[in-house]
């Protein structure tokens, strides 16, 4: 039996298995990886690699075994179709006879149209009968952190989320989450909807990173129409800004808020506070 991790080079995968080495030997990690270069890394600490890709399906034969527990880490590209790359992961680890499925989701409230592939994927692990664990992820604050050049530059925070609350969480606190369900017992069949322990608004934001920085940064409260303009002003597709200014309208909705404590519960210990994620951002 092996814990295998899929997207396991990326942003929230390499948390997981960084976290995974401290608990589990290596030999019994799984990294699925489309680059193997890009895990060397961890090869040479003992982490098995697996290559393949969300979109070639034949590329996952042979990759899970009858009683791995698989974490499917939801793909990044929005563009490409994600429930058709997830379902060859379902499909792959049916045929395998794993242990538990893992995936990483949205917060079920969440209406903006980024959810809609996350609820489809949902549909389809339920109907694939396989014991499942649904890691309904929260917005991470390094959505906010990674970015901070334009606000820096221009003393503005720019949102169409008006007085909206985001309950955030860092990558590594819901990598932490997610160990504890691949290395734990009893997710079978399991939801678990994930937030940091405190929301915040666009203007405590702006105020905290003003405190930080010892600059003047305001929020500016904008519409979603202006925000896309923003955005695609800053060179990103329409296509995706319009999901993030989405998203942004959701924030207003209160749809982002999580009050469960599931995060910190399964990482048994508090999340990360925007001001800590803010204070790495700025030491860089």
């Amino acid at each position: 039996m092996s814990i295998v991790v899929t997207g396991a080079t990326g942003h929230l995968g390499r948390h997981v298995v960084e976290q995974l080495l401290g608990k589990v030997p290596a030999e019994g990690i799984t990294a699925v990886v489309r680059d193997e270069a890009k895990a060397a890394d961890l090869a040479a600490r003992g982490v098995r690699l697996a290559v393949a890709d969300y979109n070639a399906p034949e590329t996952f034969d042979g990759v899970f075994a009858a009683g791995d527990k698989v974490l499917l880490i939801s793909g990044s590209e929005v563009d490409k179709g994600r429930p058709a790359q997830h379902q060859v992961v379902i499909d792959a680890a049916k045929a395998a006879g794993v242990a538990l499925l893992a995936y990483t989701s949205a917060p079920a409230r969440l209406s903006a149209a980024l959810a809609d592939d996350h609820r489809a994927t949902e549909e389809a692990l339920l109907a694939s009968g396989l014991p499942y664990s649904l890691l309904r992820n929260g917005w991470y604050h390094e959505n906010y952190t990674e970015n901070l050049g334009p606000v820096l530059e221009h003393n503005a925070v720019v949102a169409a989320a008006g007085e909206g609350r985001v309950s955030s969480a860092s990558r590594a606190d819901y990598a932490a989450a997610a160990v504890a369900v691949l290395t734990g017992e009893g997710h079978e069949n399991t939801a678990y909807e994930l937030g940091g322990d405190e929301a915040w608004s666009f203007a405590e934001y702006a105020a905290e990173l003003s405190r930080q920085t010892g600059k003047e940064i305001a929020y500016h409260s904008v519409s979603t129409e202006a925000l896309v303009g923003v955005l695609t002003g800053a060179g990103l597709p329409e296509a995706f800004a319009a999901i993030l200014a989405g998203v942004d309208a959701s924030i207003e909705k209160g749809e982002l808020v999580v009050s469960t404590g599931d995060l910190s519960r399964l990482a048994g210990r508090p999340t990360t506070p925007m001001s800590e994620a803010i204070a790495a951002a700025l030491k860089g």
